[in-house]
């Protein structure tokens, strides 16, 4: 079990594990360097991990969607960017452990499930204006299925829920390929637990995603305030960076 996890009996039945990597240049978003530099590709990045807290902060407050959050982090909870997460956003933070991604999400299901949790839920950082309803529809989903999960326009999946600890999903898995959400479909068919979707949505992992997300923030801005999903910052940075792309072309 992790033990940076609170030994303290959570009074409600979910958990929100936000898993999300320092943002430290050259180890983040990779993939959308070149055209973006290493300082860029971080400082993202970094604006997607506080978008995911502050969004899923308000889906709690606001929205009175029942689920505690976490921060699972990666290289270390220590590190000074989580710990200011962790004071500000009020999110409760644990590091991410295992050799790889499967790994790591299987040790955290384990975990929460060893705590208590009836529903656990795990999402990534590259959907930084997804609904917030989709975090409700999730846990009512669960109410009547095993699995949930977020389809990704790329193949893969942004969100992850289940009620027990199901460690095949995540074994021999080819990670960051378009056939890690067909794959644990088909083991969790042969696992006999009952499958449940979430609307598909666009993670932020190429060039064509960036584009895409650059041109949805443009959109959004002209939609009155309080209907907005992009926050100030990313959406000054988004435009900032589509000057540069073009520049550089």
């Amino acid at each position: 079990m992790n033990k940076n996890i609170s030994t303290q009996h959570s009074a409600l039945s979910a958990a929100l594990v936000i898993f999300a990597k320092a943002p430290i240049p050259g180890q983040v978003k990779t993939r959308l360097c070149p055209p973006l530099t290493h300082d860029e590709a971080a400082t993202l990045h970094g604006s997607f991990v506080l978008d995911t807290l502050e969004r899923t902060k308000v889906a709690v407050i606001k929205l009175k969607v029942p689920f505690d959050r976490y921060l699972a982090c990666t290289p270390s909870s220590t590190l000074v960017f989580f710990k200011i997460m962790e004071e500000r956003q009020g999110v409760k933070l644990i590091d991410q452990e295992g050799q790889d991604l499967g790994e790591r999400m299987h040790r955290t299901f384990e975990a929460f499930f060893t705590r208590g949790y009836r529903h656990v839920l795990i999402v990534g950082t590259d959907v930084p204006s997804l609904p917030l309803s989709y975090y409700q529809q999730a846990l009512e989903l669960l109410e009547k299925h095993d699995l949930v999960l977020g389809p990704a326009l790329d193949g893969g999946y942004y969100l992850i829920g289940l009620n027990q600890s199901a460690p095949t999903l995540f074994e021999n898995m080819p990670w960051s390929t378009d056939r890690v959400l067909p794959l644990t479909r088909a083991k969790a068919e042969s696992l006999g637990l009952r499958i449940a979707l979430l609307p598909e949505w666009r993670d932020i992992d190429r060039l064509e995603d960036l584009r895409a997300l650059i041109e949805a923030s443009s959109l959004d801005a002209r939609k009155p305030k309080h209907e907005q999903s992009f926050s100030n910052r990313t959406a000054g940075a988004l435009q900032l960076i589509a000057k540069r792309l073009k520049s550089r072309a």
